[in-house]
């Protein structure tokens, strides 16, 4: 299902009042600077903090140093 285009241009982020950018492959409005995604669900985007997916949370570790070195004390 597809979601109005003039509706989109409408809808803000509730957090940052920010534009945001429609994936239609996932079904979702992401807000790239809050880095969340909230759902859309039949057409109708679902704007609720509480339901959004936080994107942070999905990227894979950043590589590097770690603490942990496996040594015994």
């Amino acid at each position: 299902m597809r979601v109005d285009s003039r509706l989109l241009d409408l809808l803000v982020c509730p957090i940052c009042k920010g534009s945001l950018q429609y994936d239609r492959d996932a079904q979702e409005l992401i807000c790239p600077r809050d880095k969340l995604a909230y759902p859309v669900r039949d057409g109708i985007p679902l704007m609720l903090v509480d339901l959004a997916r936080d994107l942070t949370a999905a990227e894979p570790p950043v590589a590097g140093p770690r603490a942990d070195t496996g040594v015994a004390a």
